[in-house]
């Protein structure tokens, strides 16, 4: 979660509502939150590679388990993309796009060898994150120029304007769900997966809610609104050491999020494969890194074309769309659960499926319909080949 997504969903969210992103991050934590539950909930009974996709099939049938695989391939998909152009963005901006393509092709390497290494390099990265938003922060409160009441000022912020900023500013809290889309990787799942995600959840608001209000006291909305990369806007772009170490950590955290996101989607891609919802050729493990070694690649080269023609803000919107799509479905599959596997009241997953529901109708028009499109051309895929055994 703490990867690239502060640093690019600040920019569409200050736009949609001005100051009043900061109820708009509110909003998108507690429905992130409720998200969490269901999750925790789901992995602990059913620990296997695929999140949703999984828990719909066992707890919903298969259409609702292909609907939220599809769901999650399509936004997730739309998510790399986003990353890598935030990567080519903070990294080299003159040639943005060959150089997201270039980062999604070594993080596709990396993960083809195996998700211990990716761990391992994904931890360095995130601490690192973690001095650059730090570095930020410092900025913003060094700055003569600061107007605390910057985060006061919500003249002309509507209803609307501040659901569509939660729905965007979900796009940076969506990375709870890698712990259980990796359910068959993680030791003592039925005990680790329930303790990891909430707590995970909990520092990453607190880190985001503290530099979205030094971001907005140091720059104010409008500015963050016009910014392709808004926390270089708050540090100087690169005319000053703070800047340089945000592009730096901006680049850095873009690359995070590419490692441990194409980890996930592909697991969901090699489980779809594994139950036949799509082709069986995906499924191979690889023989030596134990890697679903062929949904890796073809994850890659998806998102390479993707990233060659996508506008960032676009595919956070598009991404945000299906990922609340993908969370309903988990929300409504907790619900079913028995008392025996509940570790959570079912209000948290009404709490859940409305505030998904909502704040995907919230997105910018043109997210919404295109989501909905592909969601349409899920089912009419199925539809036309028929449920696989």
């Amino acid at each position: 979660m703490i990867g690239a997504g502060i640093f690019s969903a600040l920019g569409p969210a200050a736009g949609a509502a001005g100051s009043g992103l900061l109820i708009g991050l509110a909003l998108a934590a507690v429905v992130a939150y409720a998200n969490a539950t269901s999750s925790a909930q789901l992995a602990a009974v059913y620990p296997e590679a695929g999140g949703t996709y999984v828990y719909g099939r066992e707890t919903l049938g298969p259409l609702w388990g292909y609907l939220a695989g599809w769901s999650f391939v399509v936004g997730k998909t739309a998510s790399l993309a986003a990353m890598a152009l935030t990567f080519g963005a903070y990294a080299w901006p003159e040639f943005a796009r060959p150089v997201a393509i270039a980062a999604v092709i070594v993080g596709t390497a990396v993960n083809y060898r195996g998700v211990e290494k990716t761990a391992r390099v994904t931890k360095v990265i995130v601490a690192l994150v973690l001095v650059t938003l730090a570095v930020v922060v410092y900025s913003a409160l060094a700055n003569p120029d600061s107007t605390p009441s910057n985060v006061s000022d919500l003249a002309g912020v509507s209803v609307g304007g501040i659901l569509q900023s939660a729905g965007l500013l979900f796009f940076a809290f969506a990375g709870y769900a890698r712990i259980a889309t990796l359910g068959e990787e993680v030791v003592q799942p039925e005990r680790t997966i329930p303790r990891a995600i909430p707590i995970a959840l909990g520092v990453t608001l607190t880190v985001y809610a503290v530099v979205a209000v030094s971001a907005l006291v140091s720059v104010g909305p409008t500015a963050l609104a016009a910014s392709t990369a808004p926390l270089a806007t708050v540090t100087g772009e690169g005319s000053s050491w703070a800047g340089n170490v945000v592009r730096a950590g901006g680049t850095l955290a873009a690359l995070g999020v590419l490692l441990s996101l194409l980890a996930g989607v592909s697991r969901t891609l090699f489980a779809m494969a594994r139950n036949r919802d799509l082709p069986d050729w995906l499924s191979t493990v690889h023989p030596i890194h134990e890697t679903p070694h062929r949904a890796e690649i073809a994850i890659g080269l998806v998102v390479i074309g993707v990233a060659a023609v996508a506008d960032l803000r676009g595919a956070i919107g598009f991404s945000s769309f299906a990922v609340l799509a993908y969370y309903a479905i988990a929300n409504v599959a907790a619900f079913t659960q028995p008392p025996a596997e509940r570790r959570w009241r079912r209000g948290w997953q009404v709490l859940g499926m409305v505030g998904c529901l909502v704040l995907a109708v919230s997105l910018p028009m043109a997210s919404v319909v295109g989501g909905a499109v592909l969601l349409a051309v899920g089912m009419a895929v199925r539809a036309a080949t028929g449920p696989r055994a």
